[in-house]
């Protein structure tokens, strides 16, 4: 197993170099950097020197991809991309072009998107799985039905009608949680729980259907007849055989949201004001903050394949017939 991580781990710097070329080459393809100086400067009376000086504190004044003015390697190595690119892969991501560290930024912002993004992860799971096994349960009746149309129905709502309403009802009408907001500690837990339950409640519809087509198919198996014959009862072989045999889709899914845990959510953070890392994106994006996107592209890439590999090891632990080689 151990050579697999290695060989995984050696994989994937083609692919985060790849992910920074693709990066780069889109934020520069629009914006350049006079265009970012003049934004952070101010588009009113900016002086050629002044943004000049603003480039070169930031290390802007090079070529993008290629120095021609240079000699032998430093054609490569003297551009904006080599220079900013480098200490990335280093987990170095050097300051925002407002000369804010980004590191420390990332550091402080982690926990708000970890305080929302970890329990609509969780709950999210356990409320899915078990409403799609009490599906499978009540197949061919008219609970299952109703529950088939009620995911259908929360799937066709935007997650934006849900934040709004629950912003409305429970906040402006009921006065239960405050709208928008965040403190540390444990007063943290009025703003974040309004968040939580949006966040699982509009992935219910989704989530659900998906789990109740993996479950439908694993129900028409063998063994399930064999478990069946041997008198185990329908709950039984539903949250015993079924789930288990069940799980390794249910991870395959599970990765794609790992990268969240850690960069929040966009929507949810922007709407009620949480500092965390979703908010921070859409602020940089906002801003035309390379820096920041960069850092941020890249760090989500390094999740999902962190992610990937995370979920092969535990495809071992599910089914011991998987081995890694």
């Amino acid at each position: 197993m151990l050579a697999y991580i290695v060989r995984r781990i050696l994989y994937a710097i083609p692919i985060l170099v790849g992910v920074n070329i693709l990066t780069f080459a889109l934020f520069f393809g629009i914006n350049s950097p006079d265009d970012m100086a003049r934004m952070h400067l101010g588009t009113k009376r900016v002086t050629q020197e002044a943004i000049d000086a603003w480039k070169r504190e930031r290390g802007y004044d090079k070529p993008l991809f290629w120095n021609s003015d240079a000699k032998g390697e430093d054609k490569f190595t003297k551009t904006i991309f080599f220079t900013k690119s480098i200490a990335l892969f280093l987990f170095q991501f050097g300051h925002a072009d407002d000369g804010r560290d980004i590191g420390q930024d990332l550091r402080t912002r982690m926990w708000p998107s970890l305080a929302i993004a970890a329990p609509i992860f969780i709950g999210g799971l356990l409320v899915n799985t078990t409403f799609a096994l009490l599906m499978v349960f009540f197949r061919g009746t008219y609970l299952d039905l109703g529950g088939v149309v009620l995911c259908v129905a929360l799937m066709s709502i935007s997650t934006l009608f849900y934040v709004i309403m629950g912003q409305y009802l429970v906040g402006k009408l009921m006065h239960l949680v405050p709208v928008s907001g965040y403190v540390g500690g444990l007063d943290a837990f009025k703003f974040i729980i309004l968040p939580i339950i949006i966040g699982i409640i509009s992935g219910i519809g989704a989530g659900a259907r998906w789990y109740r087509t993996l479950f439908l198919e694993e129900v028409g198996k063998d063994y399930v007849r064999t478990a069946r014959a041997k008198g185990l009862s329908e709950f039984k072989v539903l949250f015993k055989h079924i789930l288990k045999n069940a799980l390794i889709p249910i991870l395959t899914g599970a990765v794609v949201i790992l990268p969240t845990l850690f960069l929040g959510s966009l929507i949810l953070e922007s709407f009620f004001g949480i500092p965390g890392l979703g908010s921070y994106t859409i602020d940089a994006i906002q801003a035309q903050d390379f820096a920041i996107v960069r850092a941020m592209v890249f760090l989500g890439s390094v999740l999902y394949i962190l992610g990937l590999i995370l979920t092969d090891i535990s495809y071992t632990l599910v089914d011991p017939r998987v081995r890694l080689n």
